[in-house]
């Protein structure tokens, strides 16, 4: 298959991990921790608002577990416009989005909201020749646990 002819959907991640803007950076750390994942979009009712990278959460972590666990992601969101693409956008395009906007995940989109990432690993994985063939629609699975600081003392 010719990379200039393949698009998002034939190259995108499609079961994603996501947040809602109200989470923990504390809960977004795990989940990326347990789903080995990079990034995490944070999405309301399959909108997304933003992406969260391990390394944005990972360089915004100040203050105890419990102050992670009490503020909501939604802070951590940054203010620039969020690149997006349609799933019959061609790689190329995506490739260059990302070089220009220096970003490395970029949220698919449809009618029906978020269906599905295209990150830096999935462009690679295409020039390697291990594009995925298109294959259904994406599934956005949110946390489905909930975790509190046990802190010294017995306090929450």
């Amino acid at each position: 298959m010719n990379i200039e002819s393949l698009t998002a959907s034939q190259v995108m991640s499609r079961v994603l991990v996501v947040v809602t803007p109200d989470e923990s950076p504390l809960m977004a750390w795990e989940l990326m921790r347990r789903a080995d994942v990079h990034h995490l979009p944070v999405v309301e009712n399959r909108h997304v608002l933003g992406i969260l990278s391990r390394e944005h959460l990972a360089a915004s972590w100040s203050g105890s577990p419990e102050e992670q666990s009490t503020r909501p992601v939604r802070s951590l969101l940054q203010r620039v416009p969020l690149p997006r693409v349609r799933p019959d956008t061609p790689l190329p395009r995506i490739a260059a989005l990302m070089l220009d906007t220096c970003c490395d995940a970029v949220p698919v989109l449809s009618g029906d909201g978020l269906v599905g990432l295209v990150t830096a690993r999935d462009v690679l994985s295409a020039v390697a020749g291990r594009a995925r063939p298109e294959a259904g629609p994406g599934e956005v699975v949110t946390g489905m646990f909930h975790l509190e600081p046990v802190l010294p003392g017995g306090k929450r």
